[in-house]
C-alpha cells in the first residue's frame, strides 16, 4: 500500500474520491494542506517493509501486533516524509530509531499505568548506558534496549565523533525529561504551563530531530551554522509546531488514559480554561508557528545562500544548510497528516480508549 494513497480534503468527502483522509474540522489547517506540499523519499516502500523486519528481528513487538499494526502505524511515513534526500542507509537507521522511539513512549506509559517504578528505573540506567556504549549493548537481554544499541552503533557510524557526542548529550537529556514526567504521572502532578512547554522540548526530543537533518544532508553543521539565529529559530518552529499539534491530536487519547502531560491539559489545569477554550489557545500557538516559520524561512535561506563565499567548503555548506531548511518545511505535512493515518491516534476505533491495541502491557525486560 502507497503511504500517501489518498488526495486531501480540508474535512470533506465525496463520491468520485471515496478513500479521502478525512481531517476533523477542529484539526483542520488548510495553510498546511495548501502550502506545505507532502513529499515521500523514493526509498519508502522498503524502508517499510525493512522498520517491519527489524522490529520482529529486534523482538521490539509481538509478532501478532507487527503484522496487525506496524504498517497502520506510519512510523515510516512519517520519516520518509521528513528527512529527504538522505541517503537510503541512513533513512533506514532514523527510521528504525524512530519506530523504537515510539515503543520505547509505549514502555514508559504502560510502566507508569502500571506503576513498575523499579522496571522503569532499570531501563533509565540501561539506555544511559547503552547510548554511551552501544557496542556493548548490542545483545543485551532487553529487547528495548538491544534495538536502542543498534540503531545508535549504526546513526553514529555515518558522523564524526563531535556529532555523535552531541547526540548523545542531547538524548542523555531526553532520557532524564522521559523520567521527569514518570516522577509527575507517579504523584499526580500536572505541570504548569511554562514547566510543561520546557519539558515537551525534551520528552518530543526537539534536538535529536534537528541534529538528525545533518546525516541526511550528509553534513556535520558547524557551530556557527546551527546557533545562527534564524537556522535556530526556523528549526524551533518545525519541532514546536509537531509536538503541539500533537497534543492537539492526542489530547482526547491522553484524556482518556488519565495522562497529565499535554498541554491542553496544562491549560485547563492551570489557566482554567475550559476544553473547547484549550483547543482554541492550542490552534492559535500551531497557526504562529506556521505564520512565524513561513517568515523566518526567508531569512534562514538568505542566511544559505550567504555561506557560498566562492570556496568549497561555502558551497557545501549553503547547500548543506539549504536541504536542512527544506526538511524543516517538509516536517509541517509530515506530521500533520501522519496524525489522520496512522492508528495511533485513532481513539474511536479501540476497543478501550484508555489502552491502545498496539501495545505490549507485560513487563517487557524483567526477566
Amino acid at each position: 500500500m502507497p503511504a500517501f494513497p489518498y488526495s486531501t480534503t480540508h474535512g470533506t468527502t465525496s463520491a468520485s474520491a471515496p478513500n479521502v483522509t478525512v481531517v476533523p474540522p477542529a484539526l483542520c489547517l488548510p495553510v498546511i494542506e495548501d502550502e506545505f506540499p507532502r513529499q515521500l523519499h523514493e526509498y519508502w516502500p522498503k524502508l517499510q517493509e525493512r522498520t517491519r523486519t527489524w522490529l520482529l528481528e529486534k523482538r521490539l513487538m509481538p509478532a501478532d501486533k507487527v503484522s496487525e499494526y506496524a504498517d497502520g502505524l506510519c512510523y515510516t511515513d512519517l520519516m520518509a516524509g521528513y528527512y529527504l534526500g538522505a541517503p537510503d542507509d541512513v533513512l533506514q537507521a532514523i527510521a528504525d530509531y524512530s519506530a523504537w522511539f515510539f515503543v520505547w513512549d509505549d514502555r514508559h506509559d504502560r510502566d507508569i499505568v502500571h506503576a513498575r517504578s523499579a522496571a522503569w528505573r532499570r531501563l533509565r540506567f540501561r539506555l544511559h548506558a547503552a547510548l554511551d556504549s552501544p557496542g556493548t549493548h548490542l545483545a543485551h537481554g532487553d529487547p528495548l534496549v538491544a534495538g536502542f544499541a543498534d540503531s545508535v552503533a549504526r546513526l553514529y557510524a555515518f558522523m564524526p565523533t563531535t556529532w555523535n557526542t552531541r547526540f548523545a548529550r542531547h538524548f542523555h537529556e531526553v532520557i532524564e525529561a522521559y523520567d521527569r514526567e514518570f516522577r509527575n504521572r507517579a504523584r499526580g502532578i500536572v505541570p504548569t504551563v511554562d514547566d510543561y512547554l520546557a519539558l515537551r522540548r525534551l520528552t518530543f526530543a526537539h534536538r535529536i530531530w534537528t541534529d538528525l537533518l545533518e546525516p541526511s544532508a550528509g553534513c556535520e553543521l558547524p557551530d556557527f551554522v546551527r546557533r545562527n539565529t534564524v537556522y535556530r529559530r526556523a528549526a524551533l518552529l518545525s519541532q514546536e509546531f509537531a509536538a503541539w499539534y500533537n497534543d492537539l491530536c492526542s489530547l482526547p487519547k491522553e484524556i482518556a488514559g488519565e495522562e497529565l502531560h499535554n498541554l491542553g491539559i496544562s491549560l485547563i489545569t492551570h489557566e482554567k480554561l475550559t476544553l473547547e477554550e484549550a483547543v482554541e489557545d492550542l490552534r492559535r500557538r500551531i497557526e504562529e508557528c506556521i505564520t512565524e516559520f513561513l517568515t523566518v524561512e526567508k531569512d534562514a535561506l538568505r542566511f544559505a545562500d550567504g555561506l557560498a563565499d566562492g570556496t568549497v567548503r561555502g558551497k557545501e555548506l549553503s547547500i548543506a544548510v539549504r536541504a536542512c531548511l527544506a526538511n524543516m518545511r517538509n516536517w509541517f505535512s509530515s506530521v500533520y497528516w501522519f496524525h489522520h493515518e496512522s492508528g495511533r491516534y485513532m481513539v474511536d476505533s479501540w476497543d478501550d480508549r484508555s489502552t491502545p491495541p498496539y501495545v505490549n502491557n507485560e513487563a517487557a525486560g524483567e526477566k
